[in-house]
């Protein structure tokens, strides 16, 4: 588990889209996008089929590694809105099994705002506790310190001599934005002025490697509203990946 602090919270990143959040023992997700390829399909696009199982599969597993007695995924969590009754049998019995298990909240997203719980788990447009909120897309203006999606965000990094695009967080003073969780999900660059005009700065993206973070400062307009909390960014900076 790498080490991961935000809003005075300790999180651990647990997968290259993934936290886990000790104090709840709850794991958070963004961006599963279930039953893409079958979207697609009805398109006449032909993508591996295998989308919502290869995802369900890996979060099952951080579930057993972990020990998560929660589950929070921020939105997002269908391609489309007829994605859930549209669940491929296999992966809605898995889905149904984990949600049975877990307490498990389904926060809506701009692809699915009529996600309904078919398959368990309860649906909220957001979340909040513990001085923090948990969203979808970050809200430039929030009063609380959140935690989203969204954006997908991606960080192209140079290792042993060549350039590989890896998934990233973003975290500024007030705003953590979660990478894409799901198998065929693509991704945004994380200087992108689209999540600046959310988070301003100072940002910095983040990739968990082994046991420490790798952070690449982003260079974001300094226009954060409050005086910013050095605990959240006690983090080492470091300019070159391993």
């Amino acid at each position: 588990m790498v080490p991961l602090l935000f809003a005075r919270h300790r999180f651990d990143i647990v997968a290259p889209a993934a936290l886990h959040w000790p104090e709840k023992n709850a794991l958070l997700v963004a961006d599963l996008h279930l039953e893409k390829a079958s979207f697609y399909a009805r398109q006449g696009q032909m993508l591996p089929p295998y989308d919502s199982q290869a995802t369900l599969e890996e979060l099952a597993r951080l579930v057993r590694d972990t020990g998560a007695t929660t589950v929070f995924c921020l939105g997002d969590n269908y391609h489309d809105d007829g994605g859930e009754a549209r669940l491929e049998p296999e992966a809605a019995r898995r889905l149904a099994g984990m949600t049975a298990a877990l307490d498990w909240i389904w926060i809506t997203g701009n692809h699915d705002r009529d996600v309904s719980g078919l398959w368990g788990g309860s649906v909220v447009d957001e979340w909040t506790g513990e001085g923090l909120a948990l969203r979808h897309q970050a809200s430039p203006s929030s009063r609380l310190p959140e935690i989203s999606g969204h954006y997908h965000p991606k960080m192209r990094v140079a290792v042993r001599g060549r350039h590989v695009s890896r998934r990233c967080f973003v975290r500024g003073p007030r705003h953590l934005i979660l990478p894409a969780f799901g198998a065929l999900t693509g991704g945004m660059a994380a200087h992108d002025p689209a999540i600046e005009a959310c988070v301003g700065g100072p940002a910095e993206a983040i990739i968990g490697l082994k046991e420490q973070p790798v952070c690449f400062p982003l260079p974001f307009a300094d226009r954060a509203i409050e005086t910013l909390d050095e605990r959240q960014f006690a983090l080492p900076l470091v300019t070159d990946a391993p």
